[in-house]
C-alpha cells in the first residue's frame, strides 16, 4: 500500500462517512472505520467487491475522470445490499512516490432524501387538497388581503380571475360590514382560533352568503402576526332551510297558541309536555305550572284519563289511536263546570310502539249555555202564546159577565128603594151591592190587562197609594209578625201613572214579602228623590233569594213557590213589565237567608 500520512489516516476514521482509497488496480489500500461498519473488512480485495460483491466495477464508478482525467466528482448512487443512498465523492491522490490513488466518500443521506421526498408528497397531497377541497381555503394577510385562495372559494363568492379576487378589501368588498371583519380578527388574535365562526360575506353580485370560518393566526418566528389562514364553508342553503324549519315551526306554534281550544301533548305515563294558550284560559292553569309538572290525571281524573285511553286504543270510537269525540263534563278545582267535547289520538314512532299522546278539548259551555238560553225562550214563548190566549179568554169572560152584573146591580138597587135605610135587610143589600161592584171592578181590572193600553194615566202622589195600601194590609202585617217601617219623602212630587197599575205593583211586593218571611220579620218601606227620579225603597228580613235565581226573577211564569197554589210566576213579571211601561226600572238586590231589596224608580213630571 502506498505510504499515507498516519495522522491523516487516523483523523479519517472520526468521520461518520465512508471512505476508502483504492490503487489503480481497483484494490482497496484503506477504509475508515465507518466504511468498515458499512462494509466490513475490505483492504487488499477489489473495491467492486467490497461495495457490491461483484466481479466488475460498480456502474457509478469514474475511474477514467478520476486516474486518467485527474477530475473530481460528485454523484447520487443507490446501495441496493444495504438500501441506503449515498452521496459519492470522488478525489484523485497523489502519492510521495508518484503513483495515484482515487479517494472515495460516501455520505449516508437516505434520510434525508425519505424527508424530502414525503415532503414531496405532502406538499402534492396539500396541494391536490388545496385545489380540489369542495370547502373554500384562504391565507390572508393580517391588513385585510387574501394572499393565496383555492378555485372552491373563488367559485363560492362568484369569481373566475384569482388576480381580481387576491386584489379585494376583506373589510370592504367580502365581509357585509367592516365592523364584522374588525370583530372577527379581534376574536382570533385573542383565541388564536376560531372555529365554525358563523359571518356573512358578500358574493360578487352582491348576494349574502351564510358563512361559517375555521381559521387560525399565522406568526412570523418572533411571534409576530402575519395573517390569517382556514377554511370557509357555505352553509347558506342550511341557513334558509333552517329559517324555512323555524318559519314553518313559529306558524305551527302560533296556530297552536292561537287555538281558542285547548291543545295538550302528553307521553305515556301521562305527564304534560304541551299546553297551549287555550288550555291556559279553559282550565285556569299557566304553562309554567304545568308543563313537566303535572299530568294528565291531576286535570281530569285517572278514572276519566283511564277511560279516554282505553277509547283511543279501541277502533270502535275512529280507528285505532283515535278518538274522534268524546264529551266531556267536569269540575275544577274552584267549582267552576267545564263542559266540552274532547278529541285525542296516539303519536307512534317508526318501530309502532306508542310514544306519546296528542289531545284536543273544545269549550262547548257557551253553546250549550245558548241553547239552553234557546230552549228557554221557546219555553216562555209557549208560555207567552198560553198568556195571549188566556188573555183573550179572560177578555171574552169580563165581557160576558159585565151584563148579568149590572142587570143584578140594578135590580139590587130597585129592592133598595123598597127598604127603609133602618132596616136591616138594608144592610144585605147595601154589603151585596159593595161585593157586586168589587167583582165589577175586577172584571174591569182583567180587562185591562188584556188591553193595558185602556188604562188612564194621571198626576199621582206616590205617598197616598202607599198610605192607602197599608191601611188594607196593616191587620195582614200584624197576624204574621211583621213589623212595618214607614220613611217616606214630604211631597215627593207627582208621577204620570195608572193608578190600578202602581197598586197592583206595591201588592205583588207587599205579598212577596210576606210570604219571604213566614216566621214574621221587618219589612222597611221609604221613598227618595234623586236626580228628577222618584226611588221606592222595599227591603225585608226574609229569605232573600239564590244568587242564580237574581237575574231570572222577572222573567215570565219562573217562580220559587213551591206550592203551586201561591203563584205561578206572572205577578213579578207583570210589575217589571208596568214599570219599565212607565219609564221606570226596578232593581233587586238580595242576600240569601238575609234579605232581599227592591227599588222601584219612577220618572218625576211635577216636583
Amino acid at each position: 500500500m502506498a505510504e499515507h500520512t498516519p495522522r491523516l489516516l487516523d483523523a479519517l476514521d472520526v468521520f461518520e462517512d465512508g471512505i476508502y482509497i483504492i490503487n489503480e488496480d481497483y484494490t482497496v489500500e484503506y477504509m475508515n472505520k465507518f466504511m468498515k461498519e458499512l462494509f466490513g473488512e475490505g483492504i487488499g480485495k477489489k473495491c467492486h467487491e467490497v461495495l457490491i460483491g461483484s466481479d466488475t466495477p460498480c456502474d457509478w464508478c469514474k475511474y477514467d475522470e478520476v486516474f486518467i482525467n485527474n477530475e473530481t466528482h460528485h454523484s447520487e448512487v443507490y446501495i441496493e445490499s444495504l438500501d441506503k443512498i449515498f452521496v459519492l465523492s470522488e478525489l484523485p491522490v497523489v502519492n510521495q512516490d508518484g503513483t495515484k490513488s482515487k479517494l472515495s466518500i460516501y455520505r449516508d443521506i437516505t434520510h434525508n432524501v425519505l424527508q424530502e421526498e414525503k415532503l414531496k408528497a405532502s406538499k402534492e397531497s396539500y396541494q391536490r387538497l388545496f385545489s380540489h377541497a369542495g370547502c373554500g381555503v384562504f391565507v390572508s394577510s393580517k391588513k385585510g388581503r387574501f394572499l393565496d385562495v383555492n378555485p372552491a372559494l373563488l367559485k363560492m363568492l362568484g369569481y373566475q380571475d384569482k388576480e381580481e379576487f387576491l386584489s379585494l378589501d376583506l373589510a370592504r368588498d367580502v365581509y357585509l360590514s367592516p365592523d364584522d371583519r374588525r370583530k372577527y380578527t379581534e376574536i382570533i388574535e385573542k383565541k388564536g382560533r376560531v372555529v365554525d365562526y358563523e359571518v356573512r360575506w358578500r358574493r360578487r353580485n352582491g348576494h349574502i352568503l351564510h358563512i361559517l370560518l375555521t381559521s387560525n393566526v399565522r406568526y412570523d418566528p418572533k411571534g409576530v402576526i402575519l395573517g390569517y389562514e382556514g377554511i370557509v364553508v357555505d352553509q347558506t342553503r342550511r341557513k334558509k332551510s333552517e329559517n324555512q324549519i323555524k318559519e314553518a315551526h313559529d306558524f305551527l306554534d302560533k296556530i297552536i297558541s292561537c287555538s281558542p281550544n285547548a291543545i295538550m301533548a302528553m307521553d305515556m305515563r301521562g305527564v304534560i309536555k304541551l299546553w297551549n294558550q287555550g288550555s291556559e284560559d279553559i282550565f285556569g292553569l299557566d304553562a309554567d305550572e304545568v308543563v313537566g309538572k303535572m299530568s294528565i290525571q291531576q286535570i281530569f281524573s285517572s278514572k276519566v284519563a283511564k277511560n279516554v285511553m282505553g277509547m283511543i286504543r279501541d277502533e270502535k270510537f275512529g280507528g285505532k289511536g283515535k278518538l274522534n269525540s268524546y264529551l266531556l263534563n267536569f269540575k275544577k278545582e274552584n267549582g267552576d263546570l267545564i263542559e266540552g267535547n274532547l278529541s285525542a289520538s296516539i303519536l307512534y314512532d317508526e318501530k309502532g310502539d306508542e310514544l306519546a299522546s296528542v289531545a284536543i278539548f273544545a269549550d262547548l259551555k257557551e253553546q250549550y249555555q245558548a241553547e239552553r238560553e234557546l230552549s228557554e225562550a221557546r219555553q216562555h214563548l209557549l208560555q207567552s202564546e198560553k198568556l195571549a190566549a188566556m188573555g183573550r179568554l179572560t177578555s171574552q169572560i169580563a165581557h160576558e159577565l159585565n151584563n148579568p152584573l149590572f142587570g143584578i146591580m140594578n135590580t139590587l138597587e130597585l129592592m133598595k128603594t123598597e127598604i127603609s135605610p133602618e132596616n136591616k135587610r138594608r144592610k144585605l143589600l147595601d154589603m151585596s151591592l159593595s161585593e157586586i161592584e168589587r167583582l165589577a171592578d175586577m172584571l174591569k181590572k182583567m180587562l185591562s190587562f188584556s188591553k193595558p193600553d185602556q188604562d188612564k194615566r194621571i198626576e199621582i202622589d206616590i205617598n197616598v197609594i202607599i198610605d192607602e195600601l197599608m191601611m188594607l194590609y196593616e191587620k195582614r202585617f200584624r197576624e204574621n209578625s211583621i213589623k212595618v217601617s214607614l220613611d217616606l219623602v214630604e211631597d215627593p212630587g207627582a208621577i204620570i201613572a195608572s193608578r190600578d197599575q202602581l197598586r197592583q205593583v206595591f201588592i205583588n211586593m207587599f205579598s212577596n214579602a210576606m210570604y219571604a218571611m213566614p216566621d214574621g220579620g221587618s219589612l222597611d218601606i221609604s221613598t227618595e228623590v234623586a236626580a228628577g227620579k222618584l226611588f221606592v225603597i222595599i227591603q225585608d228580613t226574609g229569605t232573600g233569594i239564590k244568587p242564580e235565581h237574581v237575574k231570572k226573577i222577572f222573567d215570565s211564569f219562573f217562580t220559587t213557590k213551591k206550592e203551586s197554589v201561591q203563584g205561578v210566576g206572572l205577578g213579578l213579571s207583570v210589575c217589571y213589565g208596568f214599570i219599565k211601561d212607565h219609564g221606570g226600572d226596578i232593581i233587586v238586590e238580595s242576600e240569601e237567608g238575609q234579605w232581599t231589596k227592591f227599588a222601584i224608580m219612577l220618572p218625576i213630571v211635577r216636583k
